[in-house]
C-alpha cells in the first residue's frame, strides 16, 4: 500500500472518531438509567469557582467534549494533508501523537474509541516506513 493511501485511510479513521465522539459529546446527558442520571445531576448542580468564574464538573466534562470534536477533525484534515507529500517529521510526530492518544484513551475510556487512534497511528506508522524505503 502507497503511504498517500495509508495516510487517507488514516484521515478517514480519525473523521470516523470525529463523527462517534461527536454523537457522543451530544448526548452524553441522557441517562440510560436512575442511577447514571443522579451522577449527572450531582455534575450539574455542584458549582465551585474555578480561575474566577463558577463552573462545575459537567460544563468541563461537556466543554472537552467539544474540544475533543475539534481535536479529531484538525488530525484528521492534517493527516489528509500530510497524505500530499513526503513530509515524515510531520507524519512522525503525527503518528506519535496518535498511539500515545489511543494508549491514553485505551486506559481512561474504552477500546472502540482507542481502537480509532491506534489504528489511524498505525497507518501513518506504516506510512512513514514506506517514505522511508523510498
Amino acid at each position: 500500500m502507497k503511504p498517500k493511501l495509508l495516510l487517507r485511510i488514516a484521515a478517514i479513521l480519525m473523521f470516523l472518531h470525529a463523527i462517534g465522539h461527536t454523537l457522543g459529546a451530544l448526548s452524553w446527558k441522557d441517562a440510560p438509567n436512575a442511577a447514571i442520571a443522579q451522577v449527572i445531576k450531582e455534575m450539574e448542580t455542584n458549582h465551585f469557582v474555578f480561575m474566577g468564574r463558577s463552573t462545575d464538573i459537567a460544563t468541563f466534562y461537556e466543554g472537552y467534549g467539544y474540544i475533543m470534536i475539534v481535536v479529531f477533525l484538525f488530525v484528521s484534515v492534517l493527516l489528509w494533508q500530510l497524505s500530499s507529500g513526503d513530509n515524515r517529521k510531520s507524519i512522525f510526530l503525527v503518528a506519535a501523537f496518535l498511539i500515545v492518544f489511543g494508549v491514553i484513551e485505551y486506559i481512561f475510556f474504552f477500546p472502540f474509541a482507542a481502537a480509532f487512534s491506534l489504528l489511524a497511528g498505525i497507518c501513518a506508522t506504516v506510512a512513514l516506513f514506506k517514505y522511508q524505503k523510498n
